[in-house]
């Protein structure tokens, strides 16, 4: 995978802007070649994530690759906003049971609350509208 950030100015207007391009995002290969780093958090096992953006604000969103080791789990958590979850490799598990595989798209709806897993292993591609809160 090659990453690619560039400073750009549309031709219409003046305004400089940040564009970052992650190419062929569902090689396994590429996806190693990311820096990763640990995400630690009561409740969270195995998981490894890439930041791709965080917004400002104290409704802040973010755009991140979570990589999650085989046996793996988040904590159980509710969603403030919507998230947008695509899986690029693995299986990912919700605790309702379902199971989501490659090329799915799960939207989770702001109140909803859910524990994912993984016993094989997955990476996926997540973007949050906000932050969530951990349930207890």
């Amino acid at each position: 995978m090659s990453v690619v950030t560039r400073s750009a100015a549309p031709a219409a207007s003046p305004q400089i802007r940040q564009v970052t391009v992650l190419r062929d995002i569902f090689d396994p290969v590429g996806l190693d070649a990311l820096p990763w780093e640990r995400w630690e958090e009561p409740g969270r096992v195995g998981v490894d994530l890439h930041r791709l953006y965080v917004t400002d604000g104290t409704e802040a969103g973010a755009a991140m690759i979570t990589r999650m080791a085989p046996g793996a789990h988040g904590d159980l958590h509710e969603h403030l906003g919507h998230e947008l979850i695509l899986v690029l490799e693995g299986e990912l598990l919700n605790d309702n049971g379902d199971r989501y595989r490659p090329g799915d798209l799960v939207i989770e709806r702001p109140g909803s609350v859910h524990r994912v897993s993984t016993e094989t292993g997955c990476t996926v591609l997540g973007v949050r509208h906000a932050p969530t809160r951990l349930v207890s």
